[in-house]
């Protein structure tokens, strides 16, 4: 069991500058960002006049030893407040969120090219003659979604925020993929997963991205630690007979790769496959370049 380090490649929109001292240089489209890194332990390589060189900066309000880190944005007046960003086909706004992020994670990149292979096989075996079904649970933005729509998969978004549905939407239409099989919708994860239990509906694949803490659109508590156990119990129930795969990924980063390793191997023990487990990475765009460790992930993928 060797564990995977994936770093997100095929971008011409989004690259990490440099990091260090606690911080990471991004450029997000035409746009520079700096972000706290509490993982850069190391010496920043550029100068600081390059670094003073950008759009905005997050400005923590908690130690930075917590992987919680509150704040806001110190961001320039002429900064707009959305703007469009692609990757492989698929376009979307990048915005600085609250939440420090800046409405999509470039390090989940590998996951999706993972997904449209397994997805765009399925459909060459033509066995069903219909698109594969994937389920995306806390599916947020959307370009997991679109992504996978777009390889040729028919998509159930689910997120239990209206906010993060409508952005979904945004994205949809700005990439004009209005035509494709996705169906959005606003429900906690749980209870949308129990509905499909007793609906018998079956999906080709799963994608779960669930935060560490988190609210349901009637005030559901989620606490990752407590409910994944239970989500993950119910996943084999709105399997295919022959389902493909399965990503989990987690930002969660006080836990390990192994706990999603062995708690995925166990639910999906009936099924014939692999699991596969690592972390997510973002790598520097220069010489000699350092990465950071950005999540963790399990893929079972089916045989």
């Amino acid at each position: 069991m060797n564990p995977l380090l994936l770093h997100a490649d095929l971008w011409d929109d989004y690259a990490l500058i440099d990091s260090g001292n606690g911080e990471k240089l991004e450029r997000f489209g035409p746009y520079f960002f700096s972000r706290p890194e509490p993982q850069a332990f190391w010496s920043k390589k550029l100068s600081p006049k390059v670094w003073k060189n950008v759009s905005g900066k997050f400005l923590t309000s908690s130690s930075a030893d917590n992987d919680d880190v509150t704040g806001k944005w110190s961001l320039d007046a002429d900064l707009p407040n959305k703007w469009e960003l692609k990757f492989d086909h698929i376009k979307f706004f990048a915005t600085p969120t609250p939440f420090r992020h800046l409405g999509f994670f470039p390090d989940q990149s590998p996951h999706w090219l993972w997904a449209a292979n397994k997805i765009k096989h399925l459909n060459q075996l033509a066995i069903n003659n219909a698109p594969p079904k994937i389920l995306n649970l806390f599916g947020y933005s959307g370009l997991a979604s679109l992504h996978a729509a777009y390889n040729g998969a028919s998509v159930t978004h689910v997120d239990a925020s209206k906010k993060a549905i409508n952005f979904a939407f945004e994205n949809r239409n700005l990439s004009s993929l209005q035509h494709l099989p996705i169906k959005f919708i606003t429900d906690d994860a749980i209870k949308f997963v129990q509905r499909e239990v007793r609906r018998n509906n079956k999906y080709d694949g799963v994608i779960l991205d669930p935060p560490k803490y988190g609210r349901g659109p009637n005030g559901e508590k989620w606490e990752l630690f407590k409910d994944l156990p239970s989500l993950l119990k119910l996943i084999p129930q709105v399997l295919s007979t022959n389902p493909i795969f399965i990503i989990l990924n987690s930002y969660a980063i006080r836990s390990s790769y192994l706990s999603l390793h062995h708690a995925l191997k166990e639910v999906m023990q009936n099924f014939p496959g692999q699991v596969y487990s690592g972390e997510l990475s973002i790598k520097e765009k220069q010489s000699n370049p350092r990465q950071i460790s950005t999540a963790i992930f399990a893929r079972w993928e089916g045989q």
